[in-house]
């Protein structure tokens, strides 16, 4: 607990048995429960997360989404959700600067803003760099937002988590809850987060064929919404 509030954390993650560990430890030790929402690895992901105590469940269906949907299924009686990678790309031990703001009643939802942090050199690649860029122009300029990233690092009150009503199960599900939230009247606030080189390869950013599948789903989902408030 953390100021008399209960976090949990969901971790989504697919064959990172040489990070996972280390995300886990790295841990504030006010989170009362951590979720390991294993996305169809072939390692030792699973079991490595259970031994240092967190809940694994299981989502065979690949997508990011779909395993942070998954997690969520989980979350027994957390007043404040957060998600982060199991890459170590993440600083898990920053995490109260994305939770206070929610015990103080500043903010629903908040964002950790990688552009806004230290980036260890290489930690985000060009692709990366150009689509949240573009995202966020978009975001920014049709709804009137002031996004400067689709960091995966962030905590969100679960009542207002709850009230998204999350349905992206892949590439989508970052900008999806950033615009809803948005949509809602969710009181949204970024805060910098420091971000590096992840152990492995990514799953998305490090293939072709995953950039342009994420690139493209983020501007779908842009589009969607947009058109559904026409």
């Amino acid at each position: 607990m953390r100021l008399s509030k209960k976090i949990c954390v969901i971790i989504p993650a697919l064959n990172e048995e040489n990070a996972i560990g280390d995300v886990i430890r790295d841990l504030p030790e006010f989170v009362d429960q951590i979720i390991v929402a294993d996305n169809g690895s072939k390692d030792d992901t699973a079991p490595i997360a259970a031994s240092l105590g967190a809940d694994v469940v299981y989502e065979l269906e690949p997508g990011y989404g779909a395993a942070c949907l998954r997690g969520m299924s989980a979350v027994r009686d957390a007043e404040i959700i957060c998600f982060l990678d199991g890459d170590y790309s993440d600083f898990p031990e920053d995490l109260a600067h994305l939770v206070d703001p929610i015990l103080k009643d500043e903010a629903d939802f908040v964002v950790g803003s990688r552009t806004g942090g230290q980036v260890e050199k290489g930690a985000l690649t060009l692709p990366q760099i150009f689509g949240n860029r573009l995202a966020c122009f978009l975001m920014n300029r049709i709804w009137g937002t002031t996004f400067t990233d689709l960091g995966p690092f962030r905590a969100i009150d679960a009542e207002t988590l709850k009230n998204l009503q999350m349905q992206d199960r892949n590439f989508g599900w970052t900008i999806e809850m950033q615009i809803k939230a948005h949509i809602l009247d969710a009181r949204i606030i970024e805060v910098p987060v420091r971000y590096r080189q992840r152990i492995g390869v990514s799953k998305i950013s490090g293939t072709i064929s995953g950039t342009f599948k994420a690139g493209y789903k983020i501007l779908a989902t842009i589009y969607k919404y947009r058109k559904l408030e026409k």
